[in-house]
């Protein structure tokens, strides 16, 4: 048994499949197969039932939380060494919910990257409920979600605050309009995100104050992604409620415009998240660094970085 055979177990449970676990680590299934075979006779046991899907029996169950701890402590072990001569070098996995990963996080990293060039950053984007999962199951190291996470094992720390309006499309009713009463809205056709995006959270939260919900607007349509309900709203499927970073170049060009409603807050703040029970890379920290100092910043002209810099956000 060794650690690099613990880490495609994991893989094989983690993902319930051993084709799928080794297109993640770029190993044959045969080899994965070769590997788990090797584990069970090691163990002298059966560790994963092969049908329908790949599930870890009982045995598995109690090798895959002994696992799990043994490869966080090599990461540990990595990143204190790592820490103790300066490394700022190799691969940094971040995670952005739609606006930040979309609109904000690629500019900071693009500056980042001038200063350590021998950083790989790999940046994952999904909705805010599926970074902050990421975060806690430890495949990426760091978040920048839309919403404030309500887990134990996560600390957050506000990056920056985001404005949202409702878009609607140049040639709507409203489009000459500033702002429309919250009743005009309720009956309008409203595509709405997806449940676990940061976006839907927030404006659910903003109707809160107001004893309303999402679910008693008009809505037509539920999309995964930013991009898609800009589409719609082109397309005259309905209007919607976005960050005005999602929606800039629409809106300079006058294809799209933007609303207020009256009565209702629609400010809402990017938090940067990670897991306490991990340590931070020293890539981790600088980066967090780095962001925390610049993303408020103008982003065209972010301020000067240097590997020398010692204080942390992470602490």
């Amino acid at each position: 048994m060794d650690l690099w055979q613990l880490h495609i177990f994991c893989k094989v449970v983690e993902l319930q499949s051993f084709s799928k676990a080794g297109q993640a680590i770029h190993l044959s299934q045969p080899t994965i197969s070769a590997h788990i075979r090797e584990l069970e006779k090691h163990f002298d046991c059966l560790l994963i039932d092969r049908l329908p899907k790949a599930t870890p029996t009982a045995a598995g169950t109690l090798l895959y939380g002994y696992a799990q701890q043994l490869l966080m402590l090599r990461d540990e072990t990595e990143k204190a060494l790592a820490e103790f001569i300066g490394n700022y070098k190799g691969l940094l996995t971040l995670g952005g919910s739609t606006i930040p990963g979309n609109y904000l996080l690629p500019r900071i990293m693009g500056a980042f990257k001038q200063h350590y060039n021998q950083v790989l950053i790999r940046l994952v984007i999904a909705d805010t409920r599926e970074i902050t999962q990421k975060v806690i199951k430890g495949h990426i190291e760091l978040g920048v979600v839309g919403a404030a996470p309500s887990d134990n094992h996560l600390e957050s720390r506000r990056l920056a605050a985001d404005t949202m309006r409702l878009i609607v499309p140049a040639g709507h009713r409203w489009a000459s309009e500033l702002s429309i009463p919250i009743e005009a809205l309720r009956n309008e056709p409203f595509i709405a995100r997806e449940p676990g995006s940061g976006t839907r959270a927030a404006l659910q939260n903003a109707l809160q104050a107001l004893a309303l919900s999402i679910e008693k607007l008009n809505v037509v349509a539920e999309m995964g992604s930013t991009v898609a309900v800009v589409q719609a709203i082109h397309g005259g499927a309905g209007v919607s409620v976005l960050s005005l970073h999602a929606v800039q170049e629409a809106l300079r060009g006058g294809a799209l415009q933007a609303l207020t409603i009256e009565g209702i807050d629609l400010r809402r703040d990017f938090y940067l998240i990670r897991d306490v029970r991990r340590r931070a890379s020293p890539i981790a920290i600088a980066f967090a660094n780095y962001l925390c100092e610049n993303i408020e910043s103008d982003l065209a002209a972010p301020k000067p970085v240097g590997a020398g810099q010692t204080r942390s956000v992470l602490a």
